[in-house]
């Protein structure tokens, strides 16, 4: 394999997160139905996540744990180390993740009880009269 194709193939994992964020936008943008749409935009919500999850890995490094007489003594090599702080904010961002899909779909079901359907056109239509 030429350099450009090893590289594409050895980063696969941004390819399937590219491909996710563009099936999520299309279903924000494309489709009509306001639960496709919030379905569409946790997709989107989850290709992210999952990039920075994986930009947060390194290969052969050790989890932040440390002797702090050793690290004192001999200091500490940062490479070899993973840094928690992306998965913590992903964490963070699942757990909003979540709430804003409870109270969407809590939305949801409200403009459904009004309207009778879940069709933005339809919606849009009922409100213009």
């Amino acid at each position: 394999m030429t350099g450009l194709t090893a590289e594409i193939v050895a980063k696969y994992n941004y390819w399937i997160y590219v491909i996710l964020m563009m099936v999520g936008l299309y279903a924000m943008i494309g489709k009509r139905n306001l639960v496709k749409k919030l379905l569409g935009m946790n997709i989107f919500q989850t290709a992210i996540i999952l990039f920075y999850v994986s930009m947060g890995v390194k290969r052969g490094a050790s989890i932040p744990i440390v002797d702090k007489y050793s690290a004192l003594k001999n200091g500490v090599d940062a490479a070899q180390i993973v840094n928690p702080l992306p998965h913590v904010l992903m964490l963070t961002a699942i757990v909003v993740s979540v709430s804003v899909t409870g109270v969407a779909l809590a939305v949801l079901l409200r403009i459904y009880r009004e309207y009778g359907t879940l069709e933005e056109d339809e919606i849009l239509e009922k409100i213009g009269k």
